[in-house]
């Protein structure tokens, strides 16, 4: 009995030492990506915020400027200046709401976006050259860990957001 324990610890180890691997990897990752987005968004005349306010429309269609505040965890002054400097660098602009001439959408560019895509196609190509070393069942469990992580991530920025304590 002990040595199937034993069997079944050291069979767990390997996989919590790639476990712990990871996690101590993902830091470095997006700290990278951090870095890059940074230095695009000073490129064309922005600050990391605009940036990605500037993903969240393109990810999620134009919108209000209280919607996108919410969306990027922005106050709503801050959110106007975020807009005029976007608008001022041509990546969006102001559109009379079709449904409601009340309300004005904010869209993005496709210039603005073009202008952001095209600082990404050595990444993107990059990428794409990396992921062909992996089958598709690990492409699966790639697209399956980055989608859990991201929605993992997302449900802890709306507990810390509504937590006013420290752990």
């Amino acid at each position: 009995m002990a040595n199937e324990q034993e069997a079944g610890r050291a069979a767990e180890s390997p996989g919590r030492d790639l476990v712990t691997q990871i996690i101590d990897t993902l830091p470095d990752w997006v700290t990278q990506l951090i870095r890059l987005n940074g230095l695009i968004a000073e490129r064309i005349g922005l600050v990391p915020s605009d940036f990605h306010c500037l993903h969240a429309l393109h990810r999620n269609g134009p919108t209000t400027a209280g919607a996108l505040a919410a969306r990027v965890g922005l106050s709503p002054g801050s959110t106007t200046r975020m807009i005029d400097r976007l608008t001022e660098a041509g990546c969006v602009e102001r559109v009379p709401d079709p449904h409601d001439r009340r309300r004005i959408l904010v869209h993005p560019t496709a210039e603005g976006l073009a202008r952001v895509a095209a600082y990404y196609d050595g990444l993107t190509a990059r990428t794409r050259s990396d992921l062909t070393a992996f089958d598709g069942e690990e492409l699966q469990a790639l697209l399956r860990f980055i989608e859990a992580s991201r929605d993992s991530a997302t449900t802890e920025v709306d507990r810390l957001r509504t937590t006013r304590s420290d752990p």
